[in-house]
């Protein structure tokens, strides 16, 4: 599920319509805190249409900028941070 602050929920719609659209639900946070769900309509509808809106997603995605780090860095990196933090589990 996606979550989006309130501030841009008021600022991009219809994003939040997309997403629904799409057949995701988006959880608004308020100062991080839930606030509500939108949850898409349980309508059988247009297959279409949720396809379109799904292609509409993906190309937001994909024309983001790309990481520096490759997924094998960054998973390296958590699996160190993880390690040297955690303590030994007791037996």
């Amino acid at each position: 599920m996606k979550s989006i602050p309130l501030r841009q929920l008021l600022r991009e719609p219809i994003r939040v319509k997309r997403i629904t659209r799409a057949g995701q639900s988006v959880q608004i946070t308020d100062h991080g805190q839930p606030l509500w769900i939108a949850q898409p309509a349980l309508a059988r509808g247009d297959d279409a249409e949720r396809v379109r809106a799904i292609d509409e997603l993906l190309d937001e995605v994909l024309r983001q900028p790309v990481s520096p780090l490759s997924l094998s860095e960054i998973v390296k990196d958590g699996r160190w941070n993880v390690s040297r933090t955690s303590e030994p589990a007791a037996c």
